[in-house]
């Protein structure tokens, strides 16, 4: 488990639930209360240095005091679930945790012992989203976020196991990012164990007959899988739960009569097509049937989904292109053929090598010159293959680091970087200060240079 350090404060004898604003809790300085749930209170706050803008972090304390031993109990093994998650599985898609504390203060015994973590901040929840409605171009955008974040996760070996719009938080920027990971569970093997807690409404139809042993209750990826789906009906329903009730018992009774098979499955007419039918996948009844549909594979059927949809439309920017061409060749018979994208021509030798400057998309990233490991970016070893930690150089690099590209692949793996945008080109660089044979691969959303480039050769290894 990370390490949680004991800090102190001092605190007025007005004090009575909440912080009043502008105490010190470690290295950070409380603003006003942005919510509550519950077993914290989560507060905006700023960093103790001078100039830092208020609200620039959201504090989440999780007071310990007063609670039954049980109670403080899951309180503390969910604050070390939310730090082990974040020191382990840091990725764009997940709130980043970034310290986290032990509140000492003796004279208030109402916050002594109160956990404090100290998490990014964001401009919303998807449920603020929702309510007002969102197209089907913008919800597929949070949708795929939101599979990214969970095809991380599961990946990386944990459940999220509370999945649902409140834990969806949405950056100034527009960013999809998980949140809350109080309830995420460790997978040993093909699944793991939780204490019997989460949403009703979003639990699938096995954890409500689910065998309670000494461990918890049994728990699978494909349970973050049926929230998905419940979530994509929502993201398109203007927030309408899928299953119908007046209460979470009753809407749980629904669920279960669905998977009995006694009721269909009824899909508000908003929900778009192809997304009735993920979710629909999303949602079959057995833990079997729904194992097959991992987030990598919803997240496949979406990238195909698009680029089918890119192509349709390459196909008539390409006709109009043709005829514009053709009226340009008559008009300028002596022209000059047309430049390529630049790539160079297709095999050619095109300039370079040439410099490119390393782009963070994440803002607070952005302005930092203390080359925290939290900001670093990686570099593939082959571009053919996904961008995840065993295709990764031991060399880091932050923003604004320069390197030498000498050629561009154009047909790399696919990869989006924190503000959504999608490439599949690679540059081949070297490092700064690498030897000159060394040559790894830089996605092309990471950076914003454009040189004229040779195109690369198929890489064998990584080279």
């Amino acid at each position: 488990m990370a390490r949680v350090r004991s800090v102190g404060a001092s605190w007025g004898s007005d004090h009575t639930e909440l912080l009043p604003p502008g105490h010190r809790v470690g290295d950070w300085v409380v603003a006003e209360p942005i919510g509550a749930g519950g077993w914290a209170t989560v507060y905006a706050g700023r960093p103790v240095r001078e100039g830092a803008e208020p609200g620039e972090v959201a504090l989440k304390v999780m007071p310990t005091a007063g609670l039954a031993p049980r109670q403080a109990r899951n309180v503390a093994e969910s604050a070390r679930r939310e730090v082990e998650l974040g020191r382990r599985a840091g990725h764009p898609r997940l709130v980043r945790l970034l310290d986290s504390a032990v509140l000492r203060a003796p004279e208030h015994p109402s916050l002594d012992g109160a956990i404090v973590l100290v998490m990014e901040r964001a401009a919303g929840s998807l449920r603020d989203l929702i309510g007002a409605g969102v197209d089907e171009t913008e919800g597929g955008r949070l949708i795929t976020g939101i599979c990214e974040g969970l095809a991380h996760l599961h990946r990386s070996g944990w459940v999220h196991s509370d999945l649902k719009p409140e834990n969806v938080l949405i950056g100034g920027d527009g960013s999809v990012k998980l949140s809350d990971f109080g309830l995420a569970t460790e997978l040993t093997g093909t699944h793991g164990y939780a204490p019997p807690m989460g949403t009703p409404d979003y639990l699938p139809p096995e954890r409500w007959r689910a065998p309670l042993g000494e461990q918890g209750v049994r728990v699978r990826p494909s349970a973050d899988i049926w929230a998905l789906g419940l979530v994509i009906h929502e993201v398109f329903a203007s927030g309408t739960p899928l299953f119908p009730g007046a209460t979470p018992m009753a809407r749980g009774n629904s669920v279960q009569e669905y998977a009995a098979g006694r009721a269909p499955l009824r899909m508000d007419d908003a929900v778009p097509p192809f997304w009735r039918a993920l979710a629909a996948d999303c949602l079959a009844p057995a833990h079997e049937a729904r194992a097959g549909h991992t987030a990598e594979s919803l997240l496949a059927r979406i990238a195909a989904r698009e680029e089918g949809r890119a192509a349709g439309q390459g196909t008539v920017r390409r006709r109009r292109w043709a005829r514009a061409a053709a009226a340009l060749a008559v008009a300028a018979c002596g022209a000059a053929g047309a430049a390529w994208w630049y790539a160079g021509p297709p095999g050619g030798s095109g300039a370079g090598p040439a410099r490119v400057r390393v782009f963070n998309a994440e803002r607070a990233c952005q302005d930092r010159a203390d080359r925290d490991p939290q900001c670093s970016l990686g570099l593939a070893l082959d571009p053919l293959l996904p961008y995840a930690a065993g295709n990764v150089a031991p060399d880091r690099v932050w923003h604004g680091d320069p390197l030498e590209a000498d050629c561009l692949l154009a047909n790399g793996e696919a990869v989006i970087d924190e503000a959504d945008l999608r490439s599949t080109l690679w540059f081949r660089v070297r490092p700064s200060g690498a030897d000159p044979g060394v040559r790894v691969w830089l996605p092309a959303v990471r950076t914003k240079d454009r040189p004229e480039l040779p195109r690369c050769p198929a890489p064998a290894n990584g080279r």
